[in-house]
């Protein structure tokens, strides 16, 4: 795995992750895996796991790291042989989840975190709820905030665990803006690697 970037995205419900991801898979190729897409995943599937996730989910509490970072390791082993890269979208969502998927899977090389105010996000997951034809049980405001109070809680670890690694980006920019300062600091990881793996 050394040669291959991993790229942990964080930041709250509704901050443009998914778009940023949308761009960078675009630009660069690499595999895009959302802790939750996987867990919709699984739940779709209507597994006795899948059930047992969704009454998790419905409440807005959070799934058990194991199960999350067995799917996310599966996705993972997956994709290796064809992948030139990977984002871990909206994972860790607290510190020992960070310790435990650099234990399990590999070290990240970078983690993004898209820094958005709490109204910014309740306005965009209300509006996208909104406009969505697919209604998701957690896209009420009370359940937004609860999962948005949850995530600052736990992010604050992740950040002070993972400063030396992590590039904190203003997401409350034009989406264009927001993505030259990801490429900035996704070219640097990738010549990083390529210096490595020449030295080797």
């Amino acid at each position: 795995m050394a040669e291959i970037p991993i790229i942990w995205i964080l930041g709250g419900p509704g901050c443009g992750k998914g778009t940023q991801c949308a761009k960078i898979v675009e630009k660069y190729g690499f595999t895009h895996l959302s802790s939750g897409d996987l867990l919709r995943n699984e739940v779709a599937s209507g597994s006795d796991k899948g059930r047992q996730l969704q009454a998790v989910m419905a409440s807005g509490g959070l799934v058990s790291n194991d199960e999350v970072l067995s799917l996310l390791n599966d996705a993972i082993s997956r994709a290796k042989g064809s992948s030139k890269g990977f984002l871990i979208d909206g994972y860790p969502r607290e510190k020992n989840q960070g310790i435990e998927f650099e234990l399990r899977v590999a070290p990240a090389d970078l983690a993004l975190y898209f820094e958005c105010s709490e109204d910014t996000m309740v306005q965009r997951i209300m509006a996208r709820a909104a406009a969505s034809s697919v209604k998701r049980d957690d896209d009420n405001e009370k359940t937004i905030r609860a999962r948005l109070l949850t995530f600052r809680q736990n992010t604050n670890a992740i950040l002070e665990c993972y400063e030396p690694k992590t590039l904190t980006i203003n997401a409350e920019r034009d989406v264009d803006d927001i993505f030259l300062e990801v490429v900035q600091a996704i070219d640097c990881v990738l010549k990083k690697k390529q210096q490595n793996a020449a030295q080797c």
